[in-house]
């Protein structure tokens, strides 16, 4: 048993007897709405310490403005902000580091807003590890699983229900696909558009690839390309720590899309953000046309744990799957949004697992529509597959290459449908980038896929191999 020590006393590694022998408790809640908000996960260690998620069990919409969270201590108290609703089946995170921490032995107790009328409560006498979460999801008891915040738990211990990885569907030979030391480290998310490949690098930089002729990528040379070309925020200052890419239906004349976990002259900072830019012309610098900050909405992680990975979905496919809006309980109507891309951002968020759904409008504004646990402990790429009607979600070898494919359920939900291995034929790599060609590359049953690794393992930061069409 590891033993740590913060703030109130010993951190303490979770053991199966003392929840056989039932030391965790939660308090039945009280008084109609309040009955159907329910504390659903809490977490007292990692990466999003001292947080606290709410979930709502039942049929209507409840405001939680100004319900109070405290742990323990009556003295102690954290006030939910203004203009906060949880609509059916909704998760909420609350980040109650800066009122007061969880400790080892500690209680999560929810108050309407007179703070004396209790909701609900948990008391544990052991740290999460990693996570006290409800299994089923608002009414059954706390049981220790994966970080799901903002998502359902990950109930049955491997999120989800998801099954043990099979083989890769596809060749287990694998091979490089760039030159050496072309790239050096950080390369991370990719997304092929036909004869080009775009490629993000962490390091605040957009690279424009094309076929080398030999099966691999290179360095577009024209318009300024050769050394990929520098990003920057709106304002035309910062270095978005650029970690996913991706384009829409209008391909890139209708913009480049990067994922951003944070600025990278602000490291400590977390900046969730999805930025557009306009790819055409000849400098070497590219600002920034919009930005959409979805820090606030989303629940707290590392500033080096945020958003890895991007996928635009088009709104045709996803009525035509049934998906369902997470925002509003109803079968997903793109009309009312407005003007948007057409339509809906995928984000990985590497510290959680978790991936998220987003409108994004063009007026600037946004709204979740989904939240989906990947059922791995990070993830690291999004892409979506068109012919195949998934998304795929990528893990590096923090879950030792392993893929997974998430389908529109009969639920309407993004549910997981396949986990993989990664090809045989490929090290426990740190992948962070996953890109599927097209159905016109199907060649003999098969089509290409790259990876990017972003430790640039022997020099070689792209790699190749084949899925099953």
């Amino acid at each position: 048993m590891t033993v740590r020590t913060r703030g109130r006393g010993l951190r303490l590694a979770l053991t199966a007897p003392l929840l056989a022998a039932g030391l965790f408790q939660a308090a039945p809640a009280h008084a109609a709405p309040a009955d159907d908000i329910r504390i659903n996960e809490v977490l007292t260690t990692g990466s999003v310490e001292d947080s606290v998620e709410l979930y709502n069990k039942g049929a209507a919409s409840v405001d939680v403005s100004g319900w109070i969270l405290k742990d323990d201590n009556d003295g102690s108290k954290y006030k939910i902000p203004a203009g906060t609703t949880l609509a059916p089946g909704a998760f909420r995170a609350f980040d109650v580091h800066g009122s007061f921490g969880l400790g080892s032995a500690d209680k999560a107790r929810l108050y309407l807003p007179d703070g004396s009328t209790l909701v609900d409560s948990f008391t544990w006498n052991q740290h999460a590890a990693p996570s006290w979460s409800r299994c089923p999801d608002g009414t059954g008891a706390f049981t220790s699983a994966a970080v799901t915040l903002g998502a359902p738990n990950a109930c049955g211990g491997s999120g989800g229900g998801a099954t043990d990885p099979v083989a890769w569907p596809g060749g287990s030979t694998v091979a490089t696909a760039d030159a050496s030391n072309v790239f050096g480290e950080d390369l991370s998310g990719l997304s092929q558009e036909g004869g080009v490949l775009w490629a993000a690098q962490n390091s605040g930089k957009l690279w424009r690839l094309v076929a080398d002729g030999s099966g691999g990528w290179k360095p577009d040379t024209a318009n300024g390309w050769s050394g990929g070309k520098a990003l920057r925020f709106p304002t035309g200052s910062g270095s978005p720590d650029s970690e996913g890419v991706t384009l829409t239906g209008a391909g890139s004349a209708g913009g480049v899309f990067v994922a951003s976990e944070r600025n990278g002259d602000a490291s400590g900072t977390s900046r969730l953000s999805v930025l557009r830019y306009a790819p055409a012309g000849t400098t070497s610098t590219l600002i920034a046309a919009k930005e959409w900050n979805l820090t606030s909405d989303l629940p707290p992680v590392g500033s080096n744990l945020g958003f890895e990975g991007i996928a635009w979905v088009p709104d045709a496919a996803l009525t035509g799957a049934g998906f369902k809006d997470a925002s509003t309980g109803a079968a997903y109507d793109p009309a009312r949004y407005g003007a948007h891309t057409g339509g809906v951002f995928f984000l990985g968020v590497e510290g959680t697992g978790t991936v998220y759904g987003y409108v994004l409008a063009d007026s600037g504004s946004f709204t979740r529509v989904a939240t989906v646990s990947s059922g791995m402990s990070g993830v690291m790429e999004v892409q979506w597959e068109p012919g195949a009607e998934r998304l795929w979600v990528v893990c590096d070898d923090t879950c030792g290459g392993q893929h997974r494919t998430l389908r529109v359920d009969a639920s309407g939900s993004f549910a997981v449908s396949g986990v993989y291995k990664r090809p045989s034929g490929m090290a426990d790599l740190n992948n962070e980038g996953f890109a599927v060609s097209g159905a016109a590359e199907c060649v003999g049953g098969v089509k290409p896929v790259y990876w990017s690794d972003d430790g640039n393992t022997g020099g070689h930061a792209l790699r190749r191999g084949t899925l099953a069409c």
